[in-house]
């Protein structure tokens, strides 16, 4: 489960992206360089034909190739979510994860067109299959938000079946298909016309997504001029505002026991009617959790600019950078774990969330300003050494929460 969301702003472009996964799996943010064309390219589960790669930073669950979201050196900026269809994922033969056609919209879109070119044609060639978890039998397929400074596309994914819409002004997507009739571009097998909302599963509510929509739609219509911080306070909601504390579910038992699996999907099979605790900034036992989070503003004539926090949004520092260079603290799988020791502290005793909140807040807040003094000055120079000093400062605050 992931929550992703674009607007439309006076400069460009506001992105943000928080990747749900299963709350032991560690996610980093990584910068990877250009690549040139000709050899044979490793995805997780296939080998296919390498046109080359354009350098971005990603963000990936530690065991896969593909990427959870990123941004390249052209501005664009992909997230991917996982959707319930009348298709069976478990059907499909070992191809693309929604992850690799992440990684393939970055490494080959100068702009959004491009990404969703690559990325369908891709989908044609290869079809998605095999497990987006490891260590465990969970295929599913993707829905993606592809974005750069001029718009982007809302793309939607059923086995090797398609559709996208622009963005306009702004989208939000989560976890259910949410195109109908209004789409613009599909694949051979899409009647004109034909309303892609009788793709989505029947038998999978869609009340697991449409509180989340809710939260990221209202700061999607907000568009307010300050969108980096709107976005991040909108990535720690909690289902009651950006400070509400966590309403973490007890165990469901197992890990594989908090699934249900139906014919086609695996849905989550705890007792939560009103769905409280699956919230934009998750926490659900044994099953889903924030595990990384990511802001990106995008403008046609300057270089992009990049925030990304480590773990579950509520306890975590969204530390600015400057892509392509990414702060060590970002990199590294184990500060990843100190921020899940933060997670699961505040999911133990929701009390300690405050706590928490006054040793980072004024960490993030002087790394924003010193971040944004940075780009007024407009020189390069003193950049080269931010991340160094961003990470020796979360590191401490990391110390003084005793993590």
């Amino acid at each position: 489960m992931c929550d992703t969301l674009c607007f439309r702003t006076d400069a460009g472009m506001a992105f943000g992206k928080s990747s749900d996964r299963p709350p032991g799996e560690a996610q980093v943010l990584l910068a990877h360089v250009a690549r040139p064309a000709g050899a044979r390219l490793a995805t997780q589960y296939l080998e296919i034909e390498d046109p080359g790669a354009f350098a971005f930073v990603g963000s990936h669950p530690t065991w896969l190739w593909g990427a959870e979201h990123g941004l390249n050196e052209h501005g664009v900026a992909v997230g991917n979510e996982l959707v319930w269809t009348v298709d069976d994922p478990r059907a499909q033969p070992r191809g693309l994860l929604g992850m690799d056609l992440v990684r393939i919209g970055l490494e080959r879109g100068r702009t959004a067109d491009d990404a969703i070119d690559a990325m369908t044609a891709a989908l044609a060639a290869h079809g998605q299959g095999g497990s987006g978890e490891h260590g465990q039998d969970v295929p599913y397929f993707s829905s993606f938000l592809v974005v750069d400074a001029r718009g982007g596309w809302v793309l939607e994914t059923s086995g090797r079946t398609w559709a996208a819409r622009p963005v306009g002004t702004g989208a939000a997507i989560s976890n259910r298909i949410t195109l109908t009739t209004d789409w613009t571009r599909a694949s051979d097998d899409v009647p004109a016309g034909a309303d892609f909302d009788r793709w989505r599963s029947p038998s999978v509510p869609t009340s697991l997504a449409d509180h989340r929509l809710a939260a990221t739609r209202a700061c999607v219509a907000r568009r307010l001029p300050d969108a980096a911080a709107d976005v991040a306070a909108t990535l720690r909601d909690h289902g009651a505002g950006a400070w509400g504390s966590p309403a973490a579910l007890p165990a469901a038992g197992t890990s594989a026991g908090s699934r249900a699996e139906s014919a086609a999907n695996p849905v989550p099979a705890f007792t939560d009617p009103d769905n409280r605790h699956i919230t934009v900034c998750m926490h659900v036992r044994d099953f889903q959790a924030t595990t990384a989070s990511f802001v990106a503003e995008l403008q046609p004539d300057a270089p992009p600019r990049a925030w990304a926090c480590l773990g579950s949004p509520c306890a975590s520092v969204y530390v600015p950078f400057f892509p392509p260079s990414v702060p060590p603290v970002l990199t590294d799988p184990a500060q990843w774990a100190r921020f899940a020791a933060l997670r699961d502290r505040v999911e133990r005793d929701a009390s300690a969330l405050a706590e928490v909140r006054t040793v980072l807040a004024p960490v993030e807040q002087e790394l924003w300003a010193e971040a944004d003094a940075l780009v007024a000055a407009g020189d390069a120079g003193p950049r080269t050494g931010f991340g160094r000093r961003a990470g020796a400062r979360v590191d401490d605050a990391l110390t003084t929460l005793g993590v």
